[in-house]
């Protein structure tokens, strides 16, 4: 790859539906012209704590983050070369870490709560799309997955969200969220709405980008 990516930063709340937007966007292209970077793959491992720090441990401060290894592989990738990344499985015992090929292309998404406040993050950023929705649907969504999918007790969870999550979200993301290009405020689980966003953007890039 001769020239360097078009970098796209997706950022958004808990619960704000960025998976959902991440994987719409992502049918759009052809995997050979876009990747995807995840900072939720970076964490620093939480095996090195006792179980009741593991269970008030702050996940959603930016030193939990390896920001160094996370910046390593973005420019690995701006270089052209491939990254391979043991995918983060969310302390699930019961679920094999998979390892990730990062192959570069001629669009690189960059996802994450901390990539705005990363300044040598945010600095390669062409394009910036900031996800949000309603706190009590946000808190909705964050419950459905939590215990359903990770097997949390809702005390616990209850607990990080607002010890943890909200005041993240306030500190690290929100005052960024004027500076995007775009701002997308998803309530609905009604999947019709970020289709039609996805479809606007990816029409501007292909017509920006000559893939």
């Amino acid at each position: 790859m001769n020239n360097k990516p078009y970098v796209i930063g997706i950022a958004g709340s808990s619960g704000s539906g960025k998976t959902f937007f991440l994987n719409s966007f992502l049918n759009h292209f052809d995997p050979s012209q876009v990747t995807l970077i995840s900072q939720d793959d970076y964490y620093i491992p939480s095996n090195t704590k006792t179980q009741e720090e593991n269970k008030l441990y702050n996940f959603d401060v930016p030193t939990a983050i390896d920001r160094a290894a996370f910046f390593k592989d973005i420019s690995d990738l701006f270089e052209g070369k491939t990254v391979y990344k043991e995918e983060y499985t969310f302390n699930n015992p019961d679920i094999k870490p998979k390892l990730l090929e990062i192959k570069p292309a001629p669009i690189l998404i960059i996802e994450g709560l901390f990539i705005f406040h990363y300044t040598e993050v945010n600095d390669l950023l062409n394009h910036k799309i900031f996800l949000d929705a309603n706190e009590d649907v946000a808190l909705e969504r964050r419950l459905r997955r939590d215990l359903i999918e990770r097997g949390y007790f809702e005390e616990d969870v209850r607990y990080k969200w607002v010890n943890h999550v909200v005041p993240s979200y306030n500190t690290y993301l929100l005052p960024f969220k004027d500076s995007c290009d775009r701002v997308i405020i998803n309530n609905t689980d009604d999947p019709a709405p970020i289709n039609q966003i996805t479809d606007e953007i990816c029409k501007e890039l292909s017509e920006k980008i000559k893939f």
